[in-house]
């Protein structure tokens, strides 16, 4: 059986390990130099409160029910997934962290002995750690996924949900939104939505002639391990990559924002460079920038992500994103020292298409212009090969407002 270990509100789960006393308490952690919310406690979700809305629409809510908010500590989390995900390995020998807060796993247990297991893993994650976590047990990882999601919402539960039977399989997607099921994107959620699929169990029913027909492989997979037949497996060799990246460490504090642009544009292009020549498509882009902790001036650290909207490996593509995510975390004043870009959610290029949706003409042409100037960057015998990482940064200007 497969089980995906997913840690509850996992942001706000870790600070409350060391502020035990807002345990209980409406409580949000914020990103992008305190501008919007990144996660929330449950009781600051039962008051309407959602991910990404700007501090400033909740002021009334945060003032009126005393909501905590808590700047975010990006390295304290990932302090924090590392011993959660170290417990893990010592108890499950096979694990395949997929994220910060999340782990595939494989248990060699069936009936009332994978249940006492579950909450037996569930109970010294939270003992142990003190970050409460969510299991999903079932024949394939996208079952897992909506066995977990189930786990998390449903006290009943205790933490663990168990789909083992088609009986089980066929209410847990009748009762699930097609948004919400993993490998679905945005685009195609809304454009199955517009075609009356909006249940899982709606779009699993659906004859696969169809889905071979109008859809690509991720979402053929899809249809496949929704439906009890497993056909994403663990990775191997580059495909066990779980993330590219890229960073340097500045010989001098950067001021200069156009300095700054332009490093983070070569960390881009290095990192689908790699992705490339890996045969991988990165489907999320985060970057972080850190000034000098060793100085006695004002400090500034944050880390921020988006997602593609499909998954690429374009150079140009990923460039343009990374002066996204970097418009929302820039802050001026302040000395720069380190910078880096990583890709993550990566997929081998084989198994991933174009969308319905793509322009498949330009994309096709980027495709050929990407193995011409990686074809010319190879063949250079004095490193003076195409630079597209040194693109103007003029219409990325960054907004300062969080």
């Amino acid at each position: 059986m497969i089980a995906l270990i997913d840690c509850n509100n996992f942001f706000v789960s870790c600070e409350l390990t060391r502020r035990p006393e807002l345990i209980g308490h409406p409580t949000v952690v914020l990103g992008s130099n305190d501008g919007c919310v990144v996660a929330m406690s449950n009781e600051a979700k039962a008051l309407g409160i959602t991910r990404g809305i700007p501090l400033f629409k909740i002021k009334g809510i945060v003032q009126r029910y005393d909501v905590a908010t808590i700047s975010g500590d990006h390295r304290f989390y990932r302090s924090m997934s590392q011993k959660v995900m170290s417990l893990i390995r010592s108890i499950v020998p096979r694990i395949e962290v997929y994220s910060i807060d999340e782990v595939f796993m494989e248990l060699p247990f069936s009936g009332n002995e994978l249940a006492d297991f579950g909450h037996y893993l569930v109970d010294t994650i939270k003992s142990t750690t003190g970050i409460p976590v969510s299991l999903g047990i079932s024949t394939t990882r996208t079952l897992a996924k909506v066995a977990a999601r189930f786990a998390k919402k449903h006290k009943g539960y205790n933490g663990v949900c168990i789909i083992d039977t088609d009986e089980k399989r066929i209410l847990a997607l009748t009762k699930s939104q097609i948004s919400d099921v993993w490998g679905i994107g945005r685009r195609m959620s809304s454009h199955l939505t517009k075609i009356g699929i909006s249940t899982a169990y709606q779009f699993a029913s659906m004859p696969f002639e169809r889905i071979s027909a109008k859809y690509n492989l991720p979402a053929q997979r899809t249809w496949r391990e929704l439906n009890g037949m497993p056909c994403i497996e663990k990775s191997h060799d580059a495909e066990n990559r779980k993330s590219i990246t890229c960073s340097r460490t500045f010989p001098h504090d950067v001021f200069n924002r156009a300095e700054l642009y332009e490093a983070i544009s070569n960390h881009a292009a290095n990192a689908a460079l790699q992705a490339r020549k890996l045969g991988l498509m990165a489907g999320e882009i985060s970057v972080f920038i850190a000034t000098n902790p060793f100085h006695g001036t004002a400090q500034y650290n944050n880390e921020a992500k988006l997602k593609f909207d499909e998954p690429t490996d374009d150079t140009m593509s990923i460039i343009k994103m990374s002066h996204r995510v970097l418009n929302g975390i820039y802050r001026e004043g302040y000395g720069y020292k380190r910078s880096g870009v990583t890709l993550s959610h990566l997929s081998n290029y084989k198994y991933s298409q174009p969308s319905l949706f793509s322009d498949h003409d330009n994309l096709s042409r980027r495709k050929n212009l990407m193995k011409v100037m990686d074809a010319i960057n190879a063949s250079d015998r004095y490193g003076n090969g195409i630079k597209v990482a040194s693109m103007s940064i003029d219409s990325h200007k960054p907004n300062n407002n969080g």
